[in-house]
């Protein structure tokens, strides 16, 4: 028996108008996966950033502490850019189950499975994502380091 959610209208239930309403439903799983990989690149490129920064400068610095930091970021890199890939791939996956919801309303065939195996691949491939980027703010939350050098704080008098 198909899922109430995933039964495709019949032209007596509305015809083309129900499957477009059926199938615009996961826009909105892509409207949140699409916020999702908006901070995902933002933090990607201060890793950049902060990895090109430290590149120049580790020939002033201390190349020991440079190094370990350089380290850091590389693997906050991969974190992060794995996190995007598995993030992207759920968008993908979410945007094949609107041609198969609309398909399905309008010439009455069920894609039950289809949109089914859509629905669970998008949604694993989100949880390896978040769980990637989650790997990646405790890392980048385990190594950041404030001393009285780089930031000032005015103290109470």
């Amino acid at each position: 028996m198909p899922l109430p959610l995933l039964h495709p209208p019949s032209a007596s239930e509305g015809g083309v108008t129900a499957a477009i309403q059926l199938a615009l439903t996961p826009a909105f799983l892509l409207t949140g996966i699409s916020s999702l990989l908006n901070v995902m690149t933002g933090r990607l490129s201060r890793i950049v950033e902060r990895g090109r920064y430290l590149h120049g400068a580790s020939r002033l610095e201390s190349r020991e502490e440079s190094g370990m930091e350089l380290r850091c970021l590389e693997k906050r890199l991969q974190l992060t850019s794995r996190a995007i890939y598995a993030t992207t791939l759920a968008a993908l996956l979410v945007c094949a189950i609107l041609p198969a919801l609309f398909l399905g309303g309008l010439i009455r065939v069920e894609f039950t499975y289809v949109v089914g195996g859509l629905f669970l691949g998008a949604t694993g491939a989100l949880v390896i994502g978040l769980g990637d980027f989650l790997r990646e703010v405790h890392l980048a939350t385990r190594t950041v380091r404030f001393s009285e050098q780089n930031i000032s704080i005015p103290r109470p008098h």
